[in-house]
């Protein structure tokens, strides 16, 4: 007869542990498959234009709604009015970026260095936020001249999501590395250079990729109301003139325009955090 040992060899009880260590590791070479970004995106792209299209053919122009052929088409023959009204918007929304978006980070590294200057502003820059832009455009364009009221405008937009993710990212610095920097006499600014600068910059980034489309059309409201040029005038013009599909193309290379900030925030986020957990997946 067979000892009990030998019976528990031979039931195979003792190989579980590695059958399931086995099962585990299948498990996650399975979970490990992923979709290339660039996949999911083309992805998207089509799916949007399989809309659009079944939309174009269901309610047509009549209802304001042209096929994309028809876009591209007048894109084509009108393309050498863009070059103008589009270097219009970009300056205008490149330097209300830099602004509203310095003037958040430097708030925000005062809100943690100055805590009680939070609880006196913080209130004011929800304020601004929840101000609306319609409303805010005509004031500023009768109180700031030439290109001015623009670039306010696209501060405006921009600032206060910027805010957010920099002070989301200053406080989640790692408390031991504060405590130790306590430890050794320094104080809000010696932990601010060494610990906080460094955990908000994926946060921060975040924001920046946020403000850079917000920027765009912060920069085409504010040529609503006025201005020589710009996609924005050259908007209404095209509604103006009833030409639904220039109206439609115009749309088109602003969202394109606000999808290029986007997507060059994003490739610099990706160098500058390149060390930030789930950089080195991606």
């Amino acid at each position: 007869m067979k000892s009990d040992t030998e019976m528990v060899l031979d039931s195979g009880m003792l190989d579980a542990p590695t059958q399931q260590r086995d099962g585990e590791q299948r498990g996650d070479d399975q979970s490990s498959f992923h979709v290339p970004a660039w996949a999911a995106t083309m992805l998207g792209m089509v799916i949007v234009l399989g809309c659009w299209i079944f939309a174009a053919t269901v309610w047509g122009v009549r209802k304001g709604v042209p096929q994309p052929w028809s876009v591209v088409a007048h894109l084509v023959h009108d393309w050498h009015y863009y070059p103008r009204n589009v270097g219009t918007t970009f300056s205008e929304a490149w330097r209300g970026y830099l602004i509203g978006n310095a003037l958040a980070i430097v708030i925000g590294v005062m809100f943690v260095l100055v805590p009680f200057l939070e609880k006196a502003l913080m209130q004011i820059a929800v304020a601004t936020y929840c101000l609306p832009i319609v409303a805010v455009g005509p004031i500023l364009q009768a109180t700031l001249k030439g290109d001015a009221p623009k670039i306010a405008l696209v501060s405006l937009s921009v600032v206060f999501t910027t805010l957010i993710g920099v002070l989301v990212g200053l406080r989640s610095a790692d408390r031991h590395s504060i405590e130790l920097i306590k430890a050794y006499g320094g104080n809000r600014f010696s932990q601010l250079v060494k610990v906080r600068i460094r955990s908000a910059l994926p946060s921060t980034f975040a924001g920046l990729q946020i403000a850079a489309p917000a920027a765009i059309l912060g920069a085409i409201i504010g040529e609503f109301f006025g201005g020589d040029r710009g996609l924005g005038i050259f908007m209404i013009a095209s509604l103006q003139a009833n030409n639904v599909a220039r109206t439609w193309g115009i749309g088109f290379l602003a969202t394109a325009l606000a999808g290029v900030g986007f997507f060059a925030t994003t490739i610099a986020a990706r160098y500058c955090t390149a060390w930030a957990p789930g950089r080195a997946r991606r």
